[in-house]
């Protein structure tokens, strides 16, 4: 959405102009955001989840301090930007960040960001074919990315043992999860269509439903009710779900960093809510994850969780070696979205029966037909309803006409 701008002496200037929303944390910037707004954040490496939900909000450019894709690893959400016809500048730096203020009238020409007649920044504008050419370019980092990941696991490990190894420190829910299973529904880029991929086992199955964060609204927009919300502690208080989610599910989880201020249960206590505390360095919906898998839940169906590897990586570095033990804690239990129609045909249901009952008695008539006693049978049936279709015709008066 490009949108020209008119200056002095009526001389329209090229280029795409729009409000600047100037926010280092790109999470804390979406709520704010307006279509056609111009979103200035300082995000390296942009993922896929956030890229779709800049899309969402309907910017039309984004302009990053940091690059796009930094080569570590092909992230996801520059291609999908690009490719929603979002406006892409990046590299402006930290001073070209610093100079662009909240709420300026912006406009962006060739990487050029101008504030009235002057520019005050510029960075690389990208076109998508630059973006799959770097993507390209990435993947040859991919060998480096994992050989962190088997650092950073290690360390994990050894900071959440005891909740990894023994499932000590979880929060006791008053939802029962044992032996039920559950769907998880986090705020993927493709979560609404992996929840309707779903529809006929959460209807038939009534399964567990935990929200993580905005996938609590996902299943309340799907006309489902989340029995349990898990919420970060780290996420601004206008990007939860809203206040009759929460208030609606039976039990809320936060999670909170080991060690970190527990302060951020007073907005929840204010509300009425009173949540669990998970104190883990595990990302929300691997906390979400964890719950159920210590409940001994029969299947975990993950809805709007990272399953390729690509996808794996492309997320924040903390949360790599997160979801990496987190997926191989839960093993077999923890079941794609896209799995469940290949898996899950539906329950059987009296028509079915019905059907099958109904073709067997046609079989056995036509195997009784051909035999010598069920020929004399035929007759008799044949020669009974001609008797009683003569008989209805004799004695059932004739009615005459109307008059």
């Amino acid at each position: 959405m490009k949108l020209p701008t008119r200056q002095r002496g009526g001389t329209v200037l090229p280029g795409l102009v729009g409000t600047a929303r100037v926010e280092r944390r790109t999470r804390a910037l979406l709520p704010r955001l307006r279509p056609g707004d111009i979103a200035v954040v300082d995000h390296t490496d942009m993922d896929r989840g956030t890229a779709q939900s800049l899309l969402d909000a309907g910017v039309a450019a984004v302009v990053n301090a940091a690059p796009m894709i930094s080569g570590r690893y092909p992230a996801l959400g520059p291609v999908l930007l690009a490719d929603g016809g979002v406006l892409l500048v990046d590299g402006i730096g930290p001073e070209g960040f610093a100079a662009l203020r909240d709420g300026a009238r912006v406009r962006l020409h060739d990487g050029v960001v101008h504030v009235g007649e002057q520019a005050v920044t510029s960075g690389r504008a990208l076109e998508a074919a630059d973006v799959r050419a770097e993507m390209d370019q990435a993947r040859s980092g991919l060998a480096s990315q994992l050989e962190t990941l088997t650092h950073n696991s290690t360390e994990f490990l050894r900071r959440e043992e005891d909740l990894l190894l023994h499932d000590r420190g979880l929060p006791r829910t008053a939802t029962r999860l044992a032996g039920r299973p559950v769907v998880i529904v986090a705020d993927g880029p493709e979560a609404a269509a992996e929840l309707r991929l779903v529809r006929a086992f959460l209807r038939e199955q009534q399964p567990v439903l935990i929200g993580v964060e905005r996938g609590a609204e996902l299943l309340r927009a799907a006309g489902h009710r989340p029995h349990v919300v898990v919420l970060d502690a780290r996420t601004d208080e206008g990007a939860r779900p809203a206040v009759k989610t929460l208030k609606a599910a039976r039990d809320v989880v936060v999670r909170v960093d080991r060690g970190g201020e527990r302060t951020v249960t007073e907005h929840l206590d204010r509300i009425g809510i009173r949540p669990l505390l998970f104190e883990t360095g595990a990302m929300p919906e691997d906390a979400a994850v964890l719950l159920a898998d210590a409940a001994e839940a029969s299947v975990i169906i993950g809805v709007g969780l990272r399953a390729t590897l690509e996808e794996f990586l492309d997320r924040q570095r903390p949360g790599l070696a997160s979801t990496y033990l987190t997926r191989l804690k839960a093993g077999p239990r923890l079941v794609d979205a896209h799995a469940v129609p290949h898996l899950y045909s539906g329950r059987v249901r009296p028509r079915h029966l019905y059907l099958v009952m109904l073709a067997g008695l046609v079989a056995l008539a036509a195997a009784l037909a051909v035999t010598p006693v069920g020929g004399e049978w035929v007759d008799s049936l044949r020669t009974a309803l001609t008797d009683l279709v003569h008989t209805l015709l004799v004695t059932l008066p004739v009615q005459g006409p109307l008059p």
